[in-house]
C-alpha cells in the first residue's frame, strides 16, 4: 500500500519533510499541501504534482489523503490535529503537540473518543541511533540505576524573533521528551537558572539558561540551553549510572589532522545533525500507517512535555524561582 500524505504547513520544516518523503523514503506519496499562504502551498506542491489548498480543512477532508503531516506553528496545532482525528486519519504532528495543557487534553479526549491511537508527535530524537544505544545500555541494568543526566543544547545562532520563552517551549522541549523516554518516568519538578548572559544575544533574549529537573524517582536532569554559541549546533548528553557514565558521541562528520592540529567538522543545524533520525521517524510512521497501527510518541507524551514546559516557563518568568511542580492529570488507561 502506498500511503497518500497531505502536508499542512509549507514552511522550512514542511518542505524538508516533502523532500525526504520524495527523495529518501519509500511507501509514501505526497498528494496535497495546505498553507494559509496559497502561493506557498502551490510552490511546495508543484514539484511533486500535488494539490495545493489554502485551508487545512480542505486537505483533511480530501478523500485522496490517507494520512496528514502537520508542520505549522505550535499554537495552531490543536484544531487541525483534532479534525484529523475526527476524520479517522493518522497524523504526524511536529512538536509541540500543542502549546497549552488544555489543548493537549482536548486532543487526548478526541483520540479516546475515536477509540484508536492516531497521533504521533514529532520527537525525532527517539529515532537517533546514539540515544537508542544509550537507552539500551541503561535498560540492560548492568550498571545500576540512573542518578543524573547532563544535557547541552547549543545553537550557533537564532533569528531575532526567537524569544526567551522559545528557549523552553521550542528548544528544551526536546530534552524534556527525550529524558522521559530515556528514563521511563515522568519529570515532576523543574526550575530555570539564569547564568551570565552572552554578549552575542539580542537585547530582548535571556541566553543562556540552565533547566534543572527531577523525575519521580529523584533522577536529577540539567539542560544547558545556549543558542548563540557562534560555532556549531551541538547536542550533548551524559547519563550517569551507578557504575558507569554513558555519553553521546561527538557527532563528528570528518576529522582533520594537519599543521593546525586535530579538529572535526561540526553540525550547523538540527536538520544536519538529526537528518537520519528524521528519516527513520517518518519512514516508520509511513510503514505503520500502511499497516493500520500506531508508532512513536503518543498524545500523552506530547501532553507531558507541554506540562514540563509550563512549569519551566513559570520558573523562568519568575526570574529563577525554587522548584516548580509539574502538574499532570492521571494518565488515561488508553495510553498505558
Amino acid at each position: 500500500m502506498t500511503v497518500r500524505i497531505g502536508l499542512i504547513g509549507a514552511g522550512g520544516m514542511g518542505r524538508a519533510h516533502l523532500a525526504r518523503i520524495h527523495d529518501d523514503l519509500s511507501g509514501g506519496e505526497i498528494v496535497a499541501v495546505a498553507d494559509i499562504n496559497l502561493d506557498a502551498a502551490t510552490s511546495a506542491a508543484e514539484p511533486y504534482g500535488a494539490k495545493a489548498y489554502a485551508t487545512s480543512d480542505e486537505l483533511i477532508n480530501d478523500p485522496d489523503v490517507d494520512a496528514v503531516l502537520i508542520a505549522t506553528f505550535g499554537k495552531v496545532h490543536a484544531p487541525d490535529v483534532i479534525k484529523v482525528i475526527e476524520a479517522g486519519k493518522y497524523v504526524l504532528c511536529e512538536k509541540p503537540l500543542a502549546t497549552t495543557a488544555e489543548d493537549c487534553i482536548a486532543i487526548m479526549e478526541a483520540e479516546q473518543k475515536a477509540g484508536k491511537k492516531l497521533v504521533t508527535v514529532g520527537f525525532m530524537r527517539r529515532f537517533d541511533a546514539a540515544y537508542n544505544e544509550m537507552k539500551k545500555v541503561f535498560e540492560s541494568g548492568e550498571h545500576g540505576q540512573a542518578l543524573m543526566v547532563h544535557n547541552r543544547h547549543r545553537n550557533p545562532s537564532v533569528p531575532e524573533n526567537y524569544t526567551s520563552r522559545m528557549a523552553i517551549d521550542d528548544t528544551a522541549i526536546h530534552e524534556f521528551d527525550t529524558m522521559r523516554w530515556l528514563l521511563g518516568e515522568e519529570i515532576v519538578k523543574v526550575r530555570v537558572d539564569r547564568p551570565k548572559s552572552t554578549t552575542h544575544r539580542f537585547d530582548h533574549l535571556i541566553d543562556p539558561i540552565v533547566v534543572v529537573a527531577y523525575t519521580e524517582s529523584g533522577v536529577r536532569i540539567d539542560d544547558e540551553v545556549n543558542v548563540n554559541l557562534q560555532w556549531a549546533y551541538s547536542i550533548e548528553c551524559e547519563l550517569v549510572l551507578e557504575t558507569a557514565a554513558v555519553r553521546l558521541g561527538d557527532q563528528e562528520k570528518i576529522h582533520i589532522r594537519d599543521s593546525h592540529g586535530n579538529r572535526n567538522a561540526m553540525s550547523q543545524s538540527h536538520i544536519d545533525r538529526f537528518q537520519t533520525a528524521f528519516n527513520r521517524e517518518v519512514q516508520e510512521w509511513i510503514n505503520a500507517v500502511a499497516e493500520d497501527r500506531h508508532t512513536g510518541s503518543t498524545s500523552w507524551d506530547g501532553y507531558a512535555a507541554t506540562c514540563v514546559v509550563d512549569a519551566a516557563v513559570k520558573s523562568h518568568e519568575d526570574g529563577g524561582s525554587p522548584l516548580v511542580d509539574v502538574e499532570l492529570i492521571a494518565k488515561p488507561d488508553f495510553y498505558a
